[in-house]
């Protein structure tokens, strides 16, 4: 998926600031391990780390043409993967265009020459890319509908650094981490976090489905993706057998690559019908069999305890699953002491407050996934774009004044001090958040009560907390130069579920109802019975009670970054309480793992609060 950073300032000459550019680079090579490039002039410069997919021999970056021979450079630096490059392709060639490479970065490149900023709207694909246009003096910053991939900014008088993660920036001299005190209800709970928004003072991401423009006289975001309400006409059959056919199409595009690829299995239902798909297509194409994996812990057997999030284990379905299908199953096992020597590396892949063991568990993961393929398949967004959470179906979680997920559960803000939680108002500016987004929701007039709350309930999901899920899965993957793909981003899909009717979403009386009608030819009835089960959680209590001891010992360290902020006697009570899990939590250790996560991250980074 590769790494793009870059510097451009209208104040400054910039033509000798390779060794800073290299800096911002180098951090971003896990991202792509396979080549390097740097561009330089006097007020930008432009840096790539690539991990080769498509036309591994053509596609170097950045990538530089002219709009007319003499004219000034236009200079390209992306990340991701157009899935229509070749129609794209074959367009530009119509219009004139000479074209040197089979890559889709020179379509990328030749698209923006062709059509300007517009281009972005018929690309389909995962994508960050950033565009210098010399002629113009513009520097044009874009990200895709979903922000599957990320890109990070910091502008300054005169200037803008940018980069795929925040070290790419943090390597600049011209940025400091700092953090306010308001930042805090984020730290603690990701989901909360405002679209473009970061806790650090100064750096912000280009919001999915946005593009970015600045030039000496400019700096404005401009929307180009959202989505509609729209009156859904197609009966249930029609419904089910377009979804059937969107998703058969998706899949099969997201397979073109020139690198080994497999699927993610975890046996639930959205991840099976992929690998399903995929074994299906390579065995038409003489190809395969289907390279899948999974996850699970040590001890799993013993310790594990369902939830209402994870009533059951992935194992015995993944490998169900894959029988199921002619795959070649790999199940990864991490132990405590592989995830715990792992966290380290999640910590620094991410820039910032990792999520503990989920994120070490899906790092070893991917780190597994790489041995044999460059390319993996997985299944995120499933549950947001079809309703397949616990709490879509709970009338107290849909009905409640808040985000649905959160309802009356532990908030970490509950553990912040008195005086500090007065400053900072947590509770308010949950709402504000939640009120804000509620006014962004796409409806239809007319609709039903329990259809407008249902669009509201997935708008929310398919804010901060698919974003969670799409960066802890793009930061851990590329921390190991793996490309990762997910399907069930695809704008074509979203647009059209978007507008379906609740009662639709759950025809069959079960989650995702749509999906499974669907395929229900495609996977073992176990398998497709099965509910919602999330990603993995470690029961191990050798791991939770290192957590535990950690957050005490945090608790009560003067020299913690943290000190000063948190109340030790309410995190105590917590601690000393029986073990009550909620929707979304097993255990008190998965509760409090991000205080460890953000004390480490501020210690690491040396993160001041102000």
């Amino acid at each position: 998926m590769c790494g793009i950073a870059g510097w451009v300032d209208f104040t400054r000459d910039l033509s000798a600031e390779g060794a800073c550019l290299g800096e911002m680079t180098v951090g971003l090579a896990p991202r792509g391990p396979d080549d390097e490039g740097v561009w330089l002039s006097r007020h930008a410069a432009v840096g790539h780390r690539r991990l080769a997919v498509i036309d591994i021999a053509g596609g170097k970056q950045p990538m530089v043409t002219t709009r007319s021979p003499g004219g000034g450079q236009i200079v390209l630096t992306y990340s991701g993967e157009i899935y229509n490059f070749r129609e794209l392709r074959a367009e530009l060639v119509a219009r004139g265009h000479r074209m040197r490479t089979q890559s889709d970065t020179e379509v990328v490149l030749r698209s923006y020459v062709e059509w300007g900023a517009a281009a972005v709207e018929r690309m389909v694909g995962i994508f960050a890319f950033a565009v210098w246009d010399t002629d113009r003096r513009q520097l044009l910053l874009v990200r895709d509908r979903l922000g599957v991939k990320p890109l990070y900014y910091h502008r300054y008088a005169g200037g803008l650094l940018f980069g795929s993660e925040p070290k790419a920036i943090l390597a600049n001299p011209l940025f400091t981490a700092r953090m306010s005190e308001q930042s805090l209800p984020m730290l603690f709970n990701a989901r909360l976090t405002p679209s473009g928004a970061t806790p650090l003072l100064g750096l912000a991401e280009v919001r999915p489905g946005h593009v970015l423009r600045f030039t000496p006289g400019e700096f404005a975001e401009s929307r180009y993706w959202a989505l509609r309400g729209e009156e859904h006409t197609d009966d249930l059959d029609k419904t089910v057998s377009t979804v059937r056919e969107l998703v058969e199409r998706i899949v099969a595009e997201q397979l073109v690559s020139d690198v080994p690829l497999g699927t993610l299995l975890s046996g639930g239902l959205d991840s099976s019908v992929v690998a399903a798909l995929a074994a299906e297509t390579l065995r038409e194409n003489g190809s395969g069999p289907l390279s899948t994996y999974s996850v699970d812990f040590a001890g799993a057997e013993s310790d594990f305890r369902p939830t209402a999030l994870r009533p059951d284990r992935d194992s015995p379905y993944a490998k169900l699953t894959a029988a199921h299908i002619g795959a070649d199953h790999h199940e990864v096992i991490v132990d405590d002491e592989r995830m715990l020597s792992a966290l380290p590396i999640a910590r620094h892949a991410r820039d910032l407050p990792s999520l503990g063991q989920f994120d070490a568990s899906m790092l070893e993961l991917f780190r597994s996934v790489r041995e044999t393929s460059t390319v993996a398949l997985s299944g995120e967004a499933a549950d947001e774009v079809f309703g397949g959470y616990p709490w879509f179906r709970h009338p107290d979680a849909v009905w409640a004044d808040t985000f649905p997920w959160m309802g009356d559960g532990v908030r970490l803000t509950d553990f912040v001090a008195s005086d500090v939680r007065a400053r900072i108002e947590p509770w308010e500016q949950e709402q504000d958040l939640y009120r804000t987004l509620l006014a962004e929701v796409p409806g239809l007039p007319g609709e039903t009560k329990l259809n407008a709350r249902m669009r509201e309930v997935l708008y929310l999901s398919m804010q901060a907390p698919l974003s969670l899920l799409l960066d802890r899965k793009d930061r851990m993957s590329m921390a190991v130069g793996l490309e990762v793909r997910v399907p069930y981003c695809d704008h074509r899909l979203i647009e059209y579920v978007w507008n379906v009717p609740w009662e639709m979403k759950i025809a069959d009386g079960r989650e995702k109802s749509l999906l499974r009608l669907a395929f229900g030819d495609r996977l073992p009835p176990a398998v497709l019975d099965r509910p919602k089960s999330g990603y993995p959680a470690s029961f191990s209590p050798g791991y939770a009670a290192q957590v535990i001891s950690g957050v005490r010992a945090l608790a009560g360290d003067p020299a913690s970054p943290l000190a000063g902020v948190l109340d030790g006697q309410r995190i105590e009570d917590m601690i000393s309480a029986a073990d009550r899990p909620t929707m979304t939590h097993a255990n008190h250790a998965h509760i409090l793992i991000p205080l460890l996560e953000v004390d480490l991250w501020m210690r690491e980074l040396g993160v001041t609060l102000c």
